[in-house]
């Protein structure tokens, strides 16, 4: 049974709500994250005016911004003429204006144990947003206060559990010491608050409305995979995937590894078998496991598919996290009027994976036991030999158009944080490096401050001022010499040398005296101290600020700035590996960036007009640009695409400029997608990784890693590179590689997806892409 806000978006999908047998629970698909928020916001806003007195749980984080976003709007512009019109469209009655005060709140769940007043809890969070934001009776809702949880009269959290976190086997053995007797308590009346808590729930007829994410390993709320579907309210630990997601919340691994969640079962949410319960999800990075969430039976291996038994249980996706759902795609692919040379790559790519055969091997039959395979036989009048000459060509061509180096070329590399464009493509960057007639620049658009834990500034501090008590590094005769003057380029660079003559000599003395010159450096030119004494002075506060920081805390301006300055040494240091100084290497710091839950856009005169001003000083004949595929979300990628994209409009520069599209460890290119594959030799891989382990320090512990790789991210790259090698592989046979004329396709162990497009091209996608974000 449909809503009649659902039946309009269907209806504007043009696709079915379910595609049985394949798909086991609703699917309604929009174009980009913010029309998935106004799907969802009018949806929640359709149910109030059903279900005033209704208990309702809404979800945390970075995905909801939309939701909140459009609910508050038509919420303050009810009465508006053109947002009456608007809701009429979609099927609300605009004549009831949904009254939030009668609403029952649920929290969903909540880190264990952590301050409620940080500001990265998600009480603080639901808080602000839905208790504030949304106007909801505070006294109707149930909220996941730590400090009220199983503590005894005068006892924090700090007294219990103190830096080492909870140890949940105290639940079954006896403890030892008067310490754990005191946790073991604890945890009791922990257990006991969570059942009183379900209860509290039931007694209300159990959650009419539920809004949820969904997580990397499919987790909902925190039920991750293996949570039983039967699972109520508890106290729990969670897995790597589900770590990895928190860091950022938590400021690090090193705090998300540690904590634990307390959390509403998947059971608390289908207790009620007339809820709602809708799970949204944007992006191609999700494509996976709303796959699995909605393709597989009920398991617990996917949280999700416990939301199958409920009648209004569906999923709300973009088009991008649509993008393995195998009825609905073949179904769209069926309606195509015409099928494109990328179609025809991509289906016969996919067909020589899957079968593991070579394309040129591919038959009839092959295709014929393909859904897609049909189909195209079926629109394309090619024979199957013609077909796969033409993709095998292809991706032949892409390889060739990859071994090619530029020559007399001017390139400007840019980046949205640090080390976005070593992880996205290196090995690109090496291969026209090495051509002595290039010239490269490096712009990194971001401060990148949000990567930089408080750990490592206060061992770093800490250091400092041990070597500076010491006068280990003489830094008051460097000062009286005038090294540390801001002027002087060559002695900034002078930093990066001695730091790599360390590297070089496996010195830790020698690259630890590189980085306390530009720690020194950066301290002076951020506060203004003028002598090696007042530096050490400042030293001491910094020293005691990181130390009463919160894990996660949101820095001053003053730290946020030196903790970016801290990322831009490492990428001076990783540029100069090849040869690149500090006259090559711009920090443009767009002001955009400031470390919010909910990012600001981009504008022209703040963000804009630095990068055209960058245009006209380097003049460059091929520009780089992160190339996100989906405007899925507030994140930094998509946003310095605009700008980049604005930039180049606005650039009155060279008429024949060259356009590279990279994605690096979080999306990446299908081989259809791009036309330009980069070869990566093992040499290249060590080179990959040494020159990241050596340089970007602050990433070397991994403290914000990726869901889908357990360590630093020149590891991931590389099994990125190593898997798409693997793909043409297969496609092409390996006898194309090692009986190949060039030594370096038989050294290849590795691909580099790009995309290379002409000005025009990348302004028309982003244009795009911006037009599908404001709903045009």
């Amino acid at each position: 049974m449909l809503s009649r806000v659902e039946s309009v978006f269907l209806e504007k999908s043009g696709e079915e709500f379910r595609y049985e047998p394949d798909e086991k629970i609703g699917v309604l698909v929009v174009d980009n994250f913010p029309s998935l928020g106004k799907l969802t916001s009018l949806r929640f806003l359709e149910w109030v005016q059903q279900n005033p007195e209704g208990v309702i749980s809404l979800p945390t984080g970075k995905t909801p911004e939309y939701f909140i976003r459009e609910t508050l709007r038509y919420i303050k512009n009810w009465e508006d003429p053109a947002v009456t019109k608007e809701l009429e469209k979609y099927g609300i009655e605009p004549s009831i204006k949904p009254d939030f005060s009668g609403l029952h709140f649920v929290q969903i769940d909540e880190f264990y144990p952590i301050d409620p007043a940080q500001h990265n809890s998600f009480y603080n969070y639901v808080t602000n947003y839905y208790i504030n934001g949304f106007g909801l009776d505070r006294d109707k809702a149930l909220l996941i206060n730590c400090e009220e949880i199983g503590l005894p009269e005068g006892k924090s959290l700090d007294d219990v559990w103190g830096n080492n976190g909870v140890d949940l086997s105290l639940r079954y053995r006896a403890a030892a010491g008067l310490r754990e007797e005191l946790q073991k308590e604890v945890l009791s009346r922990i257990d006991q608050w969570c059942v009183e808590y379900e209860d509290k729930i039931r007694s209300l007829g159990g959650i009419g409305f539920f809004l949820g994410g969904i997580g990397p390993d499919g987790h909902i709320g925190f039920n991750v995979k293996g949570s039983d579907l039967h699972s109520t309210t508890r106290l729990t630990e969670i897995n790597y995937e589900t770590m990895a997601a928190a860091a950022t919340d938590l400021g690090g691994m090193e705090v998300s590894s540690k904590s634990l969640v307390i959390t509403i079962g998947l059971e608390t949410i289908t207790a009620n078998p007339e809820c709602t319960a809708v799970i949204i999800a944007a992006g191609e990075a999700k494509a996976g496991i709303v796959a699995d969430s909605v393709q597989h039976e009920r398991d617990v291996l996917y949280p999700a598919t416990a939301l199958q038994i409920l009648p209004m249980g569906r999923f709300y996706i973009t088009r991008g996290a649509c993008g393995k759902l195998h009825a609905r795609n073949v179904a769209e692919f069926a309606q195509k009027e015409s099928v494109s040379e990328e179609d025809i790559e991509r289906i016969i790519v996919n067909l020589s994976v899957k079968t593991n055969k070579m394309i040129a091997s591919l038959t009839k039959d092959d295709y014929l036991s393909d859904d897609y395979g049909k189909i195209l036989l079926s629109k394309h009048s090619r024979t199957v030999e013609e077909m796969n000459r033409s993709v095998r060509d292809s991706l032949v061509n892409k390889i060739e158009a990859g071994i090619k180096s530029a020559e007399n070329k001017v390139f400007l590399h840019t980046e949205p944080h640090h080390d976005d464009v070593m992880l996205g493509y290196l090995p690109y960057v090496v291969r026209n490096i090495r051509v002595h007639s290039n010239s490269h620049y490096f712009a990194t658009f971001t401060s990148g401050f949000t990567a930089v834990t408080n750990v490592y500034m206060l061992d770093l501090c800490r250091r400092l001022k041990t070597a500076l008590d010491k006068n280990t590094y003489n830094f008051g005769l460097h000062f009286s010499r005038g090294y540390f003057d801001p002027e002087n380029q060559r002695y900034r660079n002078r930093d990066v040398w001695k730091y790599l003559d360390g590297v070089a000599s496996r010195s830790a003395e020698t690259r630890e005296e590189g980085t306390f010159r530009r720690l020194v450096r950066n301290i002076m030119d951020l506060y203004g101290e003028t002598s090696i004494e007042s530096v050490g002075v400042r030293v001491d506060f910094l020293i005691e600020y990181f130390e009463t920081r919160y894990p996660g805390e949101k820095d001053t301006p003053d730290i946020q700035k030196l903790k970016g300055m801290t990322r831009e040494w490492e990428s001076a240091c990783l540029w100069g590996y090849f040869g690149w100084n500090g006259n090559s290497i711009y920090n443009l710091r767009l002001g955009f960036y400031q470390g919010d839950i909910f990012t600001e856009e981009p504008t022209v005169s703040r963000d804009v007009l630095p990068v055209v001003n960058l245009l006209k000083e380097v003049k460059p004949d091929i520009i780089s640009v992160a190339f996100d595929p989906e405007a899925s979300g507030p994140d930094t990628h998509y946003k310095v695409m605009q700008a980049v994209a604005e930039a180049v409009r606005m650039y009155k520069g060279r008429a024949d400029l060259e356009i590279i599209g990279y994605r690096n460890v979080w999306f990446r290119f299908q081989p259809h997608e791009a036309n330009v594959f980069v070869p990566v030799s093992l040499n290249m891989l060590t080179l990959q990784k040494e020159s990241f382990m050596n340089t970007y320090l602050t990433q070397k512990s991994a403290s914000f890693p990726s869901f889908e790789y357990d360590g630093p991210f020149p590891l991931l790259a590389q099994k990125i590179q190593v898997q798409q090698y693997e793909v043409l592989k297969t496609c092409l046979g390996r006898d194309y590689f090692f009986d190949h004329p060039s030594a370096l396709i038989r050294a290849t162990r590795g691909f580099v997806f790009l995309k290379r497009m002409n000005p025009d091209e990348f302004i028309n996608h982003s244009r795009e892409l911006r037009r599908k974000a404001e709903n045009k």
